[in-house]
């Protein structure tokens, strides 16, 4: 179990960390929240929580007008332009404690998030203070850098802050300046059913956190919806997701149809069932993460369009 929202502030109360408390209805968009705290002074940040391919961790935060390139930052640390992407929601679960829209450098005060490398933007040095979430959306609070450095340091973190907008060459005499804060440790995170591939928003400035940030745990798999007696079932069962609706279900479909159409293909070549079900099953592996980081910006640009629509467009009085 995760720490939660009050136990992180009485551990910074603890260590005598000052910080303005602001609670609010819980906010979709770092633009919401600015409604809420925007004239307060100080910097919103934006945080992201990345993994390359040998499953190592990071939390990139920044001012929300910081321009995080993932390619150059990705390069910068060693991993090649496309070594980064957007750790799985199982990650987010297990690692940090916190369910989608919800990830802050606060969130590494977890004993699950030892091996979370963090990168801090050098801009919050230049803000008199910065807000942050502190494991929920439904609150923002405001601290100086030289406190947050307080509090990671307390967690045995030695702060590290980079410039996100750097673009330093690197080469056969440039090595990537930002290797040394690749983690030394893999983070073995087991791989979610076929039918439920993980998921995570791209930034909180850009994407609505479509629920409450409370301690979040795994998801399970879909059970089974072969049920002889569903005849004899009661009505009064939750619905099932709508595959048009739930990305993840729509992506299995879409993997559905591809491996059935390359066994039927395949089947013509060999009669080893085996090796027919091998195959497709690492097609589904290695196509199911970019799938499913298509279809979630595609559904999260549908919220935030839908959003401000409802924002701005009001019904005209009868």
């Amino acid at each position: 179990m995760g720490f939660t929202k009050e136990q992180l502030l009485a551990r910074l109360k603890e260590l005598g960390i000052k910080f303005e408390q602001y609670d609010h209805p819980a906010v979709l968009t770092v633009e919401a929240q600015a409604k809420y705290v925007g004239d307060k002074g100080g910097g919103l940040s934006k945080n992201l929580f990345l993994k390359d391919k040998k499953s190592r961790f990071y939390i990139v935060s920044a001012l929300a007008d910081t321009k995080v390139d993932l390619k150059v930052l990705s390069q910068r640390l060693g991993l090649g332009k496309g070594g980064i992407r957007m750790a799985p929601e199982e990650a987010l679960g297990q690692l940090l404690q916190v369910p989608l829209g919800c990830v802050t450098p606060f969130a590494l005060i977890n004993e699950s998030a030892r091996y979370v490398s963090l990168l801090l933007d050098k801009e919050f040095k230049t803000q008199p203070h910065c807000f942050f979430h502190p494991l929920s959306n439904e609150t923002s609070i405001s601290v100086q850098a030289s406190d947050l450095d307080k509090f990671l340091k307390s967690i045995g973190r030695e702060p590290s802050y980079v410039d996100l907008e750097a673009n330093p060459p690197v080469g056969k005499d440039q090595p990537p300046d930002l290797a040394i804060l690749v983690p030394s440790g893999t983070i073995d995170i087991p791989d979610a059913p076929e039918n439920s591939t993980s998921s995570q928003a791209v930034s909180e400035k850009s994407i609505p956190v479509q629920k409450k940030c409370t301690p979040a745990s795994v998801k399970s798999a879909k059970p089974s919806s072969a049920d002889p007696n569903a005849k004899d079932k009661p009505n009064n069962a939750a619905p099932q997701p709508n595959a048009f609706v739930e990305s993840r279900l729509f992506v299995d479909e879409i993997l559905k149809k591809t491996t059935e159409l390359l066994l039927s293909e395949i089947s013509t070549l060999t009669e080893d069932v085996a090796k027919q079900e091998a195959l497709a099953k690492s097609v589904r592996k290695h196509l199911a993460p970019d799938l499913q980081n298509l279809t979630v910006m595609f559904k999260n640009t549908a919220y935030t369009q839908g959003f401000y629509a409802g924002s701005n467009c009001q019904p005209k009085r009868l």
